[in-house]
């Protein structure tokens, strides 16, 4: 009969998969920026974005406000041999004409618990840090502030909705004058409970509150957070979901005494879905079913008594008691005896149904709307089946001897492909309100360290003017014949007099070597109205050991690989003129002889240095007896990259390489290269600007992990300046930083593991794609994300002093006379660089080299084709000056 009665209290698994499909449409609104102002649930991001990690410590003050009671802690979390948590606490009444009144009485009367708490504990003279649960609606825009929403449970103190909580408690304290505080926090008891509960099982990620009121939060991806800026790492969000359905969505659901509920609420048509659920409204919920089937004749034969129908009566207590297995209907002849109806044994079984049916339903409308919110962790996290933890906390949870067993139970049949644990919050929401101030703390003090660390990196206008003037004097020194022995950024003549001008005609062999890939082109140029510029390459590898053997095997290999591509081409019987691209520094006596200086970029190939490798490369060709070549050009990748965005652009006048290596070459005056007879015309001049500092004059920017970085190179002490800005050591210099930074505590809990001690096991191209945002979890994401902006802002703008100084020197610094000048950027193809790679570093760097030369009018224009191109270009111009000569 009870169940006939209260049918629409009785819902099937279908309406609550409904409700749950209803829930996550609602929470999507409320994360989204164009629906978040009319959703009513209104996903409050809490600016909490770690759970506890273990290494927090220190002494903090806890305040917990969110009901009739007002609690004060204070939490000392220390690591002797463990992480271990002490904790005191006092518990302060709030009356009811305090939770009625004015603001400032209620911020006065929380001020001065305070001042009465840190008397007792003898800590008025300390300014410790203090968390601050708050358990009201509050939008937040960091994490020390809480702009209350609308209150709640009871709670109706004016002049506080639209205000900021931590600024009123501030004022309070100030007002007193005879304590300081430093609130570092606002939470809702929610989060506070996720954080006890994270403190003790790091795989709790969801809050819930069952109790006076009912709320939920979680760690969402900050991806799907339209309110807070920023794409990488997660950050807990607050649902509020106790308002579900105050805009009419859960009607159909909805009974007569909901809705007699609602009307003599202090707050009628708000948190609908809260006075369905929740403790504060659910004695009162039974009274009125009572109420209503002792008019109808169905209890107490009909008798209606004053106590009966007095509001509050019948308490929430009264239906945990009632509902325990063994003495349940003894407490319910004594509780209904003291409402004065006289209850016979049905009654008392009628009653325990009534209470069964409206707790029962509380719990499962509490597992379809948390089986929501797992269904989107599960999704966020892309598996098939979610492992979690929800952290739980609430009088109604903790009490009632049935409702954790239901709860758990309905949520695992609605949400079969999560695996769930439940824990309870031993030390309610204060502690957790501790742990987050803990958390903030630990990270302030480590974003502190960290900045200080990372400000090494961050080159001041006036660090780039000095890295410039030095430039330009090196430049000097490497230009004349007096100091060009000793100079350390070389200035090599190149012997390329002239950029195309067009006219270049007929099929060039190509060879590109200056990495780990070694590339051979087919190019065919054609002029006349349409030019045109073919291209066929294969790509072949250069394994280690080649790298590392004996010159003669090096070429050999090289041989061997343009044997193989004139094979696969069907051109072995031609002798076609060849450009080789040698992105190494050589010291060239004419444009097809150069001298090896040194090798760079990990080769070490013996029989090398101080050999001319176009001699080298002959021999290699007349040892394999196939084939010959005419060997028209040797040149640097750099020279090549010039040479082939020159031909796009005859303005080009610049050639930039930042990949693997560094380097830029530029068109010199003839009269100011000292080392080459002739003072007609221009020349390309080779910078080899890797060795930019090899003399020490960059040491004082060197940070300790760019030493690091070279002492363990291959050519410790060379090529400095390279190895601060070039993408083979980039992620070597990050490799060093999260070493130090894991010593020191703050990643991965002091941990350093086997695999992060092996050098070069962080590439390059790892950080460009942590970068882009699309790969690392929330807890060091931002902390990378950090270190990369540094580290990356430093390598972009250090080229960019750099370069700005090798423009100056194009026409004798005379810039303004000069119109548009046009630079090519580009990137040795084989592999991912810095340039390209990172998606604002050549941004970065345009900026800066507009910085550094205001007067100038640039273009950057990326080598789409790389520097083989510009090797065949090259060959192509000397076989036309080649032509003009005879």
């Amino acid at each position: 009969q009870i169940d006939k009665y209260l049918y629409a209290m009785r819902l099937s698994d279908e309406t609550l998969l409904d409700v749950m499909a209803r829930f996550r449409r609602e929470m999507k609104n409320g994360l989204s920026r164009d629906f978040n102002p009319t959703a009513v649930v209104k996903m409050l991001p809490t600016f909490v974005r770690s759970i506890p990690d273990g290494s927090e410590k220190g002494d903090f003050i806890a305040l917990d406000l969110g009901g009739s009671y007002f609690r004060i802690l204070r939490v000392k979390v220390s690591h002797e041999k463990k992480q271990t948590v002490q904790m005191e606490s006092e518990i302060y009444n709030t009356p009811e004409d305090i939770m009625h009144g004015s603001g400032t009485r209620l911020f006065d009367h929380v001020a001065e618990c305070l001042g009465d708490f840190m008397e007792k504990q003898q800590i008025k003279d300390k300014k410790l840090p203090v968390g601050f649960t708050f358990s009201f609606p509050c939008r937040q825009s960091k994490l020390d502030e809480g702009i209350l929403i609308t209150w709640t449970k009871r709670f109706k103190a004016s002049g506080v909705e639209g205000a900021d909580v931590v600024r009123l408690l501030n004022k309070a304290i100030k007002k007193r004058g005879d304590y300081d505080a430093d609130i570092m926090a606002v939470v809702n008891d929610t989060v506070g409970t996720m954080m006890t509960c994270g403190f003790d099982d790091q795989r709790c990620e969801v809050g819930l509150i069952i109790g006076t009121g009912t709320n939920a939060c979680y760690m969402e991806e900050m991806r799907h957070i339209d309110l807070v800026e920023g794409d990488e790492g997660r950050m807990c969000i607050n649902t509020e979901w106790g308002a579900f359905g105050d805009d009419g969505s859960l009607e159909d659901i909805r009974t007569e005494f909901d809705r007699e509920i609602d009307r003599g609420s202090l707050n009628p048509g708000k948190q609908l879905f809260e006075k369905m659920v929740s403790g504060l409204y659910m004695g009162e919920l039974v009274r009125l079913i009572l109420v209503k089937m002792a008019k109808e004749g169905l209890l107490f034969e009909g008798r209606i008594t004053p106590e009966l129908l007095t509001k509050g009566k019948f308490e929430t207590k009264h239906v945990s008691a009632i509902e325990k297995s063994k003495e349940g209907l003894n407490k319910a002849k004594e509780i209904l005896t003291r409402l004065g109806v006289e209850p016979s044994h049905e009654d008392c079984i009628a009653v325990q149904h009534v209470c069964t049916i409206v707790s029962f339903r509380s719990a499962n409308l509490v597992a379809s709307t948390l089986g929501a919110i797992l269904n989107q962790l599960r999704d966020n996290k892309g598996v098939g089946r979610l492992r979690t933890t929800v952290g739980v906390d609430g009088s109604l949870y903790k009490m009632h001897p049935q409702y954790a067993r239901r709860l758990h139970k309905t949520t695992r049949r609605l949400v079969p492909d999560s695996e769930v644990r439940f824990l309870l919050s031993e030390s309610g929401s204060g502690k957790g309100a501790a742990m987050v101030t803990a958390v903030a703390y630990r990270l302030s003090e480590q974003h502190r360290l960290i900045d200080e660390t990372l400000a090494e990196f961050k080159l001041t206008h006036e660090q780039l003017l000095q890295v410039k003037k030095r430039m330009r004097a090196e430049m000097e020194a490497g230009l004349k014949k007096k100091t060009h022995e000793t100079a350390k950024v070389k200035m090599l003549p190149t012997f390329v007099r002239s950029t195309p001008d067009g006219t270049e005609n007929g099929d060039f062999l190509a060879l590109d070597l200056g990495g780990t890939n070694f590339r051979v082109l087919l190019v065919k140029i054609r002029s006349g109205k349409r030019r045109t510029v073919e291209m066929h390459n294969k790509i072949y590898a250069i394994p280690i050991e080649v790298m590392q053997g004996t010159g003669e095997e090096l070429f050999d290999h090289i041989v061997t690989c343009i044997s193989d591509f004139l094979d696969y081409m069907g051109i072995k019987g031609a002798r076609l003129p060849l450009g080789f691209t040698f992105s190494f520094p050589c010291k060239q006596t004419s444009l097809d002889a150069g001298i090896l200086l040194n090798w760079t970029k990990g080769f070490k190939a013996t029989d090398c240095e101080g050999e001319d490798v176009v001699y080298l490369l002959r021999e290699g060709i007349k040892r394999r007896e196939e084939f010959d070549l005419d060997v028209v050009a040797v040149v640097n990748d750099t020279v090549g990259t010039m040479m082939t965005c020159a031909y796009e652009d005859p303005n080009c006048e610049i050639g930039l390489i930042v990949g693997t290596g560094s380097n830029a070459c530029y068109m010199e005056e003839m009269r100011n290269i000292e080392m080459v007879d002739g003072e007609q015309g221009r020349m390309c001049v080779n910078t080899e600007w890797g060795a930019f500092g090899d003399n020490g004059c960059l040491d004082d920017i060197r940070t300790i992990y760019d030493k690091a970085v070279d002492d363990y190179s291959l050519n410790a002490g060379k090529q400095r300046y390279e190895k601060m800005i070039s993408g083979m050591y980039l992620g070597e210099i990050v490799r060093n930083i999260l070493i130090d930074f894991t010593k020191r505590g703050f990643l991965f809990r002091g941990q350093i593991s086997e695999t992060l001690k092996t050098r070069h096991i962080f590439e390059t191209k790892f950080l460009s794609q942590i970068e882009r945002r699309n790969s690392w979890r929330a807890l060091l994401a931002p902390l990378l994300e950090r270190i990369l902006v540094s580290v990356r802002a430093s390598v972009a703008k250090m080229p960019g002093a750099s370069v700005e100084d090798v423009s100056l020197h194009v026409h004798g610094g005379k810039w303004v006379g000069r119109g548009c000048l046009v630079w090519p950027m580009a990137v040795g193809p084989p592999s991912p660089t810095a340039l390209v790679s990172f998606r604002s570093f050549s941004r970065i760097m345009h900026q800066t080299v507009k910085d550094l030369a205001p007067n100038c009018d640039v273009t950057f224009l990326l080598s789409e084709d790389g520097s083989g191109k510009g090797a065949a270009l090259i060959t192509a111009v000397g076989c036309r000056l080649r032509e003009a000569e005879q």
